[in-house]
């Protein structure tokens, strides 16, 4: 006994759109599940398509729903350091390597920007920049002076 196929895109669709709730993937299952629901449509008003052009129409479909809906997203801005320049080590920074430093009330990794000079714990430091998830501190004596 064959089933139809718009049987069988209709329940790929559930498939697709349940494992979306079990599995986040950025909302890209559940859009190839309307795109499985919408070649369940197409083949509903024209049943002579061959397989192949349904398999093709899905993914048509999944793919334009996909990056028609990536522009309603909101754009990810990357983070930038606070209004807040001033962090005190917690831990020593040794020439060349990384310490730890609090920073707005959470520990971060830190490294000295002079590669020769050394933080010893509980001093504060100037945060530069950010690289990655370290800090870049030079110690506030260096401003001073």
């Amino acid at each position: 006994m064959a089933l139809n196929p718009v049987f069988i895109w209709l329940i790929a669709g559930f498939i697709l759109c349940v494992m979306e709730l079990f599995t986040p993937t950025a909302f890209i299952e559940l859009l190839m599940g309307v795109g499985a629901f919408a070649v369940a449509g197409v083949s509903l008003l024209l049943p002579q398509l061959g397989l192949g052009i349904q398999i093709g129409l899905w993914m048509l479909f999944s793919l334009g729903l996909v990056l028609g809906t990536r522009k309603l997203l909101p754009k990810r801005t990357p983070y930038s350091i606070g209004d807040s320049q001033e962090a005190q080590t917690l831990t020593e920074i040794l020439p060349g390597q990384p310490g730890r430093v609090l920073y707005e009330g959470n520990s971060w990794w830190a490294k000295c920007d002079d590669p020769q000079e050394a933080i010893a714990p509980d001093e504060m430091v100037y945060v530069l920049r950010r690289e990655g998830n370290t800090l870049i501190v030079i110690p506030q004596k260096m401003l001073n002076s």
